[in-house]
């Protein structure tokens, strides 16, 4: 542990240094007239296609169009486009009443015709949305009248409301904004939507200009404009903040734990940090190289100190997690036994199953192979990559070598569906994705929890399990195949929480009324304001 602590202590040391406070500077100020908010995020918003994803990004998509339905703070269901909805006795279908004071951006009404059509286009593009079930089981949709929907279900399904809350893929586009091919899995002619905001300017990589939607049906927002700079670099991110040129910074995954205390330390800037929202998770894949093999990952969760990374890589602004949903997540109170940390456990492990280090060997070898794991993470988020770095440095000491790659955004997520890796980050969702949502992609071809389960002798028994509790309308057998779920993924050592996400916030002393979302991946930019 000497060498480990030894990393991160100077880890610890050059982030203060390079973001210290400097007792000659002026506070900053941001230049941006007033009601005009500036900020940071890691890359581009992509065309904002409400249906579809990546380049798309949550929170630009969250900001121009509704749904119909939306996520409270207690859990419930609220009105959102539509102002009430009734369900059939047999949960097979929900007719939806419509506002009718929504108009779009462009001057358009909110018609019952449009949402069909919104609705048709995501269920016509199934296959982009595989992991997604609520696409999976509507059926069709019917017009009722120009203010009512009716969407018909193949069966009755228990989180279609809250499927319908997220943020994509089925939020409303108006027909102004549907390309020429009428389908928007080609794209959108425009990003029209009835949200809070209008996309206004923007230039690819650089910057996009959203303003205040003066039409919009809800409360509006109390800033004019939010200006958004794409600052890939941390280091950038923050000397923008210092100078000015931003007023804000929001999301864990712009500044590493290190570096939001060194602002925070400096007492120029409002810093703020959420409840639990999610979980940091590493997912092992069972179908490629050495993580195939049980006792490597089962050595591997003995092996991991989750209180020395906290404290030293997370700098304490997290808890650490030995479940896959934090407290107050449904299902999360069902108990399974925790792997602690065991060095000398995890050493015994990987001896008895035949992995060898020889003497004066660095890394451990079987049959001529080493024990070799391969983990990508996206280069633009600091927090996986010092995560990365601490187990890299911690693993080393049992004699398993870790080669780390930082890719771009794009050529990270190819890699994650294309199985090629030993071990990923794949953090949970937080609500209303949890706990369903997550566990259904382990049944989705290609997606990350599809290659942790894939290789396992159990795999049929495991799927069969996850379609059923998805489906299930009956509260004690949903609890029963959670279960059931629950400890198989344990026993079988597929996943590895590591702590419970928390989001965090650095803010020139300009901005009021700063929050955080249900939702992890939405800013609540409509409550900001400008002093």
């Amino acid at each position: 542990m000497r060498k480990l602590s030894s990393f991160l202590l100077i880890f610890a040391l050059s982030i203060l240094a390079a973001c210290g406070n400097s007792e000659d500077k002026k506070q900053s100020t941001s230049s941006n007239p007033k009601s005009v908010l500036t900020m940071s995020w890691v890359k581009d918003i992509g065309q904002v296609n409400p249906h579809m994803y990546a380049p798309n990004e949550l929170f630009a998509q969250a900001m121009l169009y509704d749904p119909l339905v939306s996520y409270g703070e207690d859990g419930k269901i609220q009105p959102a486009l539509a102002t009430s909805w009734v369900m059939a006795t047999d949960g097979k279908s929900y007719t939806f009443t419509l506002r009718d004071d929504v108009m779009y951006s462009d001057g358009s009404k909110l018609t019952a015709e449009n949402v069909k059509r919104n609705i048709d286009t995501v269920v016509e593009n199934s296959a982009a949305h595989s992991w997604l079930e609520v696409v999976a089981v509507i059926d069709n949709v019917e017009i009722v009248d120009e203010r009512q929907v009716k969407i018909n279900l193949k069966e009755p399904y228990y989180p279609f409301l809250q499927e319908l809350s997220l943020i994509r893929p089925l939020r409303m586009l108006a027909d102004s904004g549907f390309p020429a091919s009428g389908t928007t899995k080609d794209g959108i002619a425009k990003p029209i939507g009835s949200g809070p905001w209008i996309l206004t300017d923007y230039q690819q990589d650089s910057f996009a200009e959203f303003t205040r939607n003066e039409n919009y049906w809800g409360e509006k927002p109390k800033l004019k404009k939010v200006i958004v700079k794409i600052i890939p670099d941390a280091q950038a991110r923050m000397m923008a903040l210092e100078k000015g040129d931003i007023d804000l910074i929001f999301g864990s995954g712009q500044l590493a734990p290190a570096e939001y205390q060194a602002l925070q330390k400096t007492g120029k800037y409002q810093t703020m940090i959420s409840e639990p929202s999610s979980t940091r998770i590493l997912s092992f894949n069972t179908t490629y190289g050495v993580t195939q093999d049980k006792n490597v990952r089962l050595a591997l969760q003995h092996a991991f100190d989750r209180q020395t990374m906290i404290d030293y890589v997370l700098n304490g602004l997290e808890q650490e997690a030995y479940t896959l949903f934090a407290p107050g997540f449904p299902f999360s109170d069902i108990k399974l036994e925790h792997y602690t940390y065991n060095i000398e456990k995890a050493t015994q492990i990987l001896e008895e199953a035949g992995w060898v280090l020889e003497s004066g060997a660095t890394f451990r070898t079987k049959n001529g192979q080493t024990l070799t794991l391969v983990i990508p993470y996206n280069s633009g988020d600091q927090v996986h990559k010092t995560i990365f770095e601490y187990l890299q440095s911690a693993w080393r000491e049992i004699g398993v070598e870790v080669q780390l790659i930082g890719e771009e955004d794009q050529l990270f997520k190819m890699r994650s569906k294309t199985g090629q890796y030993n071990i990923i980050m794949n953090d949970t969702w937080g609500v209303p994705y949890d706990p369903h949502m997550y566990i259904r992609t382990m049944i989705g071809d290609k997606q990350i929890g599809y290659y942790a389960q894939k290789g396992l002798a159990v795999s049929e028994q495991l799927t069969a399990n996850i379609a059923k509790v998805i489906r299930s309308t009956d509260e004690g057998q949903r609890r029963a195949l959670y279960e059931s779920i629950f400890q198989t993924i344990h026993e079988e050592a597929i996943f590895m929480p590591l702590s419970y996400r928390t989001n965090y916030l650095v803010a020139n002393n300009a901005l009021a009324n700063l929050s955080f979302s249900m939702q992890q991946y939405e800013v609540p930019l409509k409550n900001f304001e400008v002093k």
